[in-house]
């Protein structure tokens, strides 16, 4: 829980939003930015690479480099002596790997730009490239630059993966797995269920968004069987998503399980890939599960995570695939609150080895944990030792290499950074690799750190707050070169914010940033702009680049509003007591921080005027705005952005983690936004998108009749077909126009 237009002014004046120019003067002889500009294809800084992947044999890495629109682009490489030439031309790539901004239907678009789902892979032999053309797959020959149709069925084929000799090809079309030779040509559908509830070997809506679960198959490492995951979703509710710009409106049906109802049922089977009956797998007796990840240990044998539905209790299983006999091997519990689920699990080269991450300790750290190879099911796995510790977060393990030594990534001596770091797998020599203070990984977090098979090189996406992205081809002490850089700033003369610390009630450090005017009023006071996201699913503050949101706030400084941002306790980076503090509870904790904050700044900037401040956010940064504006007097103004406000009707997984479940935690769930419109304090503008299958437009629909009961006038403006992001340039540039002359009007 992380865009012509139609508007709809409900309970208020009718106003007029026009959509000319917004500049500002290039004073000082800085060059003028425009929100045209901030949000055109592109932006200031220009697209960067995408879909970065080494060759499996380490020679090379390869991505693909477009132009601002997105329609014209090329497949790169650069070899190890850094290098880099054209892969597959621009006139090959059009066909073979369409942009996302080819395709029409807005859930698609964002399914593919959220989830990062790649536009090609590495065939083993790494001559040759696999595209996924919008549903039809390409086998493409290096050699002679020619591609050959894999498949041409009407229905798309999504998620194809090589066996790991190349020889064959899996894919999943209409909720059922398949399987191609490469050579014949061949054809075998593997699973054959026609009930449309029944997804083998796909990733459904809710365990994608809230599991963070990429795929639901995998080839054994001999490439003769499959295992996978089936979900039944037959008993989860489904949410219309209404198309309303056809003369005959269609809804589509979106299964969307919330707090309470059923989860789609999930177990995991084998088959051979050549066909043949499943072998279900039998883990744990309660059936109300998650299975967010599994995998081959090696050929035969398997592991899979199985988390109750509390969340609080998480357990690895060892299974021998072909008889399904399987044994609990080990299991984290955390009873107060929850267990995090990550991709940290990795059996090493040795085969009787594994890595695990935990934050029993505090923080998340890495384990590694030793078993019996022979007897893999004879005996729980034994800790060994912690190979990480100290008051950081470990966010992802980036490769192991061959001599013993974990490279991963973490915010170790700064909760606002992300640094590469490396430690042996005897706990010693912790050392930091990458060396910039800043962030090692792409703003929007679609291309992390990428190593090399062998982990002697890497590739690093970086940028800070004032730096925007570049990639480099690193090794791995750290030397790198850049390939790619973004188009200079320089001649824009943008602010850098002030980094700044406050304390929560109870003495927790909060960690703020405020942008200031670079050339304030020399009388009166200067209004200020909170910016808020505040859910444990992202932070602000960060020391990276900020993207179109950092310049639009760029853009509010040059009009004389200075801009604030503070993380309060319940987002993540920080300790597992910050992280959940807002447990049982959203909007209590988290806005008596902001609240805490905003009046620490206030005592310190005298400059900045009390009495016309304002708030926004997205997302749960909408939700928090709307809970700050009717429950404290605080805000003159605010803008809430595709908002939760009722916890009842967002998703099941997310929600009951946090919240725990309805029947357990009525109280907390009956205390919605929206029950408490009728204190509503400040001009609020509401904003959604129709077709947002994230939050639904029900929620803002269900806070503008409380809103209307409750007798308050605001503005309402909705975005037809657009999801979540209300992407697109023409629709993101319309919004924030609209939200500039919502705070120009109120605070000045």
């Amino acid at each position: 829980m992380k865009r012509l237009v139609l508007s709809l002014i409900v309970g208020c004046l009718a106003t007029s939003f026009g959509v000319a120019q917004s500049t500002t003067p290039a004073d000082s002889g800085r060059k003028a930015l425009t929100i045209e500009d901030i949000f055109a294809d592109g932006s200031i800084t220009g697209r960067g690479p995408e879909s970065v992947q080494w060759s499996p044999d380490g020679n090379r890495f390869s991505f693909v480099q477009r132009d601002d629109s997105g329609e014209h682009g090329e497949l790169w490489y650069v070899d190890s002596s850094g290098e880099k030439k054209v892969l597959v031309s621009e006139a090959k790539l059009a066909g073979l790997a369409p942009s996302a901004e080819s395709v029409k239907n807005e859930r698609e678009k964002e399914r593919i730009t959220r989830y990062h789902v790649a536009a090609y892979q590495w065939a083993p032999d790494s001559q040759h490239l696999l595209f996924d053309s919008q549903g039809q797959l390409w086998l493409y020959a290096i050699d002679t630059g020619t591609a050959v149709q894999l498949t041409a069925d009407p229905d798309a084929s999504g998620d194809p993966k090589f066996a790991p000799d190349g020889n064959q090809i899996a894919y999943v079309r209409k909720h059922n797995l398949f399987v191609r030779g490469i050579a014949d040509g061949r054809e075998r559908q593997l699973t054959k269920d026609k009930d449309e509830n029944l997804l083998n070997g796909e990733v459904d809506w809710v365990y994608a968004e809230e599991l963070e679960v990429r795929s639901n198959y995998f080839w054994s490492p001999n490439g003769k069987e499959i295992a996978f995951l089936q979900m039944d979703e037959t008993r989860v509710p489904g949410y219309p998503i209404t198309d309303y710009m056809p003369t005959h409106a269609h809804a589509d049906m979106e299964k969307f399980p919330q707090p309470g109802d059923p989860n789609p049922a999930v177990r995991l089977g084998v088959i051979s890939a050549s066909g043949g009956k499943t072998r279900w797998v039998s883990t744990s007796e309660d059936q109300d599960i998650y299975i967010p990840r599994f995998g081959w240990v090696r050929d035969g044998l398997l592991w899979a995570e199985v988390l109750n539905r509390h969340q609080n209790e998480m357990d690895l299983y060892f299974i021998d695939a072909a008889s399904g006999r399987s044994r609990r091997v080990l299991s984290e519990t955390s009873p107060e609150d929850w267990v995090k689920v990550g991709d940290a699990f990795r059996v090493l080269r040795s085969g009787d080895h594994f890595l695990w991450s935990s934050w029993r300790d505090g923080t998340t750290q890495l384990y590694l944990y030793s078993f019996d190879k022979e007897n893999p099911l004879g005996a729980d796995a034994k800790l060994e030792r912690q190979l990480t510790q100290g008051d950081f977060e470990v966010f992802a393990v980036d490769a192991v290499d061959d001599a013993g030594v974990v490279y991963f990534t973490c915010n170790k001596d700064d909760p606002r950074q992300r640094q590469i770091f490396s430690v042996r797998l005897d706990g010693s020599a912790v050392t930091r690799v990458s060396q910039e203070a800043g962030t090692h990984e792409s703003p929007d977090r679609t291309e992390q750190i990428v190593f090399s098979p062998d982990a002697k090189r890497y590739v690093d996406y970086y940028s800070s707050v004032m730096t925007p992205p570049r990639l480099a081809s690193c090794t791995s002490n750290g030397t790198c070169w850049t390939v790619w850089a973004s188009r200079s700033i320089e001649d824009y003369g943008l602010i850098e914010p002030s980094n700044l610390e406050f304390r929560a009630e109870d003495g927790t450090r909060l960690y703020g940033q405020l942008l200031l005017p670079a050339e304030p009023k020399p009388t009166g006071k200067t209004p200020l702009i909170v910016f808020v996201y505040g859910g444990p699913a992202d932070q602000v503050v960060r020391n990276v680049w900020q993207r179109e949101t950092g310049l639009f706030d760029q853009l509010l400084a040059r009009r004389g509003f200075a801009v604030f941002a503070v993380d309060n306790r319940g987002t993540p980076g920080r300790d597992r007591k910050f992280q959940t503090a807002i447990r049982h509870q959203f909007g209590a904790v988290e806005l008596k921080d902001q609240l805490s904050a905003l009046d620490q700044l206030l005592q310190e900037y005298a400059q900045l005027d009390r009495d016309r401040v304002a708030i926004w956010g997205w997302s749960n940064g909408g939700s928090m705005t709307l809970y700050a504006m009717t429950h404290s007097e605080a805000f003159r103004a605010g803008v809430s952005v595709a908002p939760v406000t009722d916890w009842r009707i967002y998703d099941s997984i997310y929600t009951e983690r946090y919240m725990g479940l309805p029947q357990e935690n009525a109280a907390a769930y009956d205390d919605s936004i929206s029950r408490a419109a009728g204190r509503l304090h400040g001009s609020l503008l509401l904003v959604h998108g129709t077709s947002d299958d994230n939050v639904h437009v029900q929620n803002s629909i269900e806070m503008v009749q409380a809103l209307i009961d409750a007798g308050k006038q605001f503005r309402f403006m909705v975005y037809p077909g657009k999801t979540h992001g209300i992407s697109g340039s023409v629709d993101r540039t319309h919004l924030f126009h609209m939200v500039e002359d919502h705070f120009e009007r109120e605070l000045k």
